[in-house]
């Protein structure tokens, strides 16, 4: 039970820190591309093998499901990408949409692929 409070605390978090970033991108960024969903999930795919390859010497399992399923499962986003791109392509903005989707994919495996390394390099 305990672990199942943990990760919905987590959650919580991560996805206020979602909300946060997208609050903060909207500041400076005016743009119609989603770019705040972009850097959320670019964040989260390094974040999250950099996590998984460095807790389990310093915490609980517990504590790994909480920080990795909880809070940077809520705080990136597949459905917000999805809905990103489907506006862009209602939109009449095709090539954005295109360009969105190649950069999440391909940036979302670069930033995996670069915390993966540097998860293993510590």
């Amino acid at each position: 039970m305990l672990l199942y409070i943990l990760v919905g605390l987590a959650g919580m978090i991560g996805a206020l820190l979602r909300y946060t970033l997208s609050v903060t991108t909207a500041f400076w960024w005016e743009g119609n591309f989603p770019l705040a969903t972009l850097l959320t999930n670019y964040i989260g795919c390094f974040l999250l093998p950099f996590l998984t390859l460095q807790l389990p010497d310093r915490m609980t399992v517990s504590m790994q499901k909480a920080i990795t399923t909880g809070l940077i499962g809520s705080f990136t986003t597949f459905s917000a990408f999805s809905v990103d791109t489907i506006v862009l392509l209602e939109t009449g903005e095709a090539m954005a949409a295109f360009g969105y989707v190649l950069l999440s994919i391909a940036g979302g495996l670069f930033f995996i692929h670069l915390g993966y390394k540097r998860g293993r390099a510590l």
